[in-house]
């Protein structure tokens, strides 16, 4: 039974003497990224560590998330990987409700967490730390079920949820993309985007394939277009938003992107003229995919040949996974007709994190409910709709109502609040709220002030970008808000 690390350390061993990993200042062939991760799967033992302790990880884009990934499956132990741009209160939250024991983090991210585990900083503490343990497997036995990863997703309660993934999980999804976009060995790697989050799962390819990966820390349009050109990129994994930016960057006719041959394309719904522009710039290079945490990138997929036939469609079943579309009640409901997109296979997580209440809801005879609607075609294309969790989708993250609504009821002049995704030409969807006061005679409160409150609290990317005071906010017979209403009003008069 195959495991992340045991076909990394393969793969590894087939080619020692090829490039494998860098970032701009140093770089590692295989035979090092082998050594690295053994002296590191030691070191991690070393600190006491069991099998199925967990493992925080909290930096930017480095190649310490590569070796991180590789020395955590072969010590058996769980990574919880940190998205560096959430704000410290949550940071905290994930690590207590994990039960992390050690954190591997940048020193300037630490800042603002309160309650903290042992911590390595990376940098010259880590280094001291890898380079004074021996290079040996510290054979730990680890199956192909045993849980590696603990990603957290908010959820409509406001509180983020544990995605459990197991090795399966993750090599499926590998194994999914590699079909899909076509990989072979010969291709390099760029990451980008977040090494917490979609650009990871591209990682794992590289794992069996025996790819070469570069890092960059941030995106930055022009100096990414110079960095494909100069690397020979071939493969990247990018939000919408930044396939936007990147063809809008005025030096794109100038940069010779002859080397890219293939664009995983996930993490928001592009507008059909904008994917259309795309196309029309960058060629057949844009594969699609569809997926949750709970079911990483490949629910469906949409093959380069096909998406400029179908581009309102996020493409057909992934080939670890089964797809329906069905109601309210579990029934598949016919060709053409608007369900719930459900799915089952290996893909799929094995839970959310001490959550079985959650987990009961959201996986049902086998199969995830991803609460997203939509429809299926005759040949099993699927066409998303809305997301019935109302889920805002901001530059590839995503943004619950509920979290931002719990924030801005904590001010005492606010009776009720609504919050809704608007549309937003840089980063696809905004938040916004509308927001209904107090009646007490002497309160009162500005936007700015609501604003800062979000700040406070939140991730800067979570906070509303603009709330409107209203005399009330339209309700069901059953007294619930209709946030449908209100984001349609809202679209209607903007």
């Amino acid at each position: 039974m195959e495991t992340i690390h045991r076909l990394a350390m393969k793969t590894c061993r087939q080619y020692a003497d090829q490039p494998a990993l860098s970032d701009g200042m140093k770089s590692f062939t295989f035979n090092e990224l082998r050594s690295r991760t053994l002296k590191l799967a030691q070191a991690l033992l070393g600190k006491g560590l069991t099998k199925g302790d967990r493992v925080a990880i909290l930096m930017s884009n480095r190649t310490e998330h590569i070796e991180l990934d590789l020395a955590i499956a072969m010590a058996g132990l769980v990574k919880v990987p940190l998205n560096y741009r959430l704000h410290p209160k949550e940071h905290e939250y994930i690590l207590q409700h994990s039960g992390a024991k050690l954190l591997i983090a940048e020193e300037q991210l630490l800042g603002g967490i309160e309650a903290l585990p042992e911590v390595i900083r990376v940098g010259e503490e880590y280094e001291e730390w890898v380079a004074a343990h021996p290079e040996e497997d510290p054979m730990v036995p680890v199956e192909e079920d045993d849980l590696f990863a603990i990603m957290y997703t908010s959820g409509t309660t406001g509180r983020p949820k544990g995605v459990m993934l197991s090795h399966r999980n993750f090599i499926a999804g590998a194994l999914s993309l590699i079909v899909g976009c076509g990989l072979t060995q010969r291709d390099v790697m760029g990451h980008v985007a977040p090494l917490t989050h979609g650009s990871n799962f591209l990682s794992q390819c590289a794992y069996i394939l025996g790819n070469k990966q570069v890092v960059f820390n941030q995106f930055e349009p022009k100096g990414f277009l110079e960095a494909i050109e100069r690397e020979k990129i071939s493969t990247v994994f990018l939000v919408p938003t930044m396939v936007n930016l990147m063809i809008h960057e005025p030096s794109f006719a100038d940069r010779d992107l002859s080397s890219l041959r293939t664009i995983n394309m996930a993490g928001s719904p592009i507008a059909v003229e904008k994917l259309k522009l795309a196309l029309e710039l960058l060629g057949p290079k844009l594969v699609e995919t569809y997926g949750q945490v709970e079911a990483p990138m490949t629910i469906t997929m949409m093959p380069r040949e096909q998406l400029e036939h179908r581009p309102a469609s996020c493409g057909a079943a992934g080939p670890f996974v089964d797809v329906r579309i069905v109601d309210e009640e579990g029934n598949e409901v016919p060709q053409g007709e608007i369900g719930e997109v459900i799915c089952r296979g290996s893909l799929v997580m094995k839970g959310y994190w001490n959550q079985p209440e959650a987990t009961s809801d959201t996986l049902k005879d086998g199969w995830l409910h991803t609460g997203d609607l939509g429809w299926m075609d005759p040949e099993g294309y699927v066409y998303l709709v809305d997301r019935a969790k109302d889920v805002i989708i901001s530059g590839g993250a995503n943004i619950y109502p509920r979290e931002v609504e719990e924030v801005l009821n904590l001010h005492p002049a606010i009776k009720e609040t609504c919050v809704f995704g608007i549309p937003d030409d840089k980063w696809g969807e905004a938040v916004f709220a509308h927001v209904v006061l107090r009646e007490e005679h002497g309160v009162s409160v500005t936007e700015q002030e609501l604003i800062e409150l979000c700040r406070e609290h939140l991730a800067s990317f979570k906070k509303p970008k603009g709330i409107r005071i209203v005399a009330q906010l339209p309700k069901s017979s059953y007294g619930k808000i209709l946030r449908k209403e209100i984001r349609e009003e809202y679209r209607r008069n903007a």
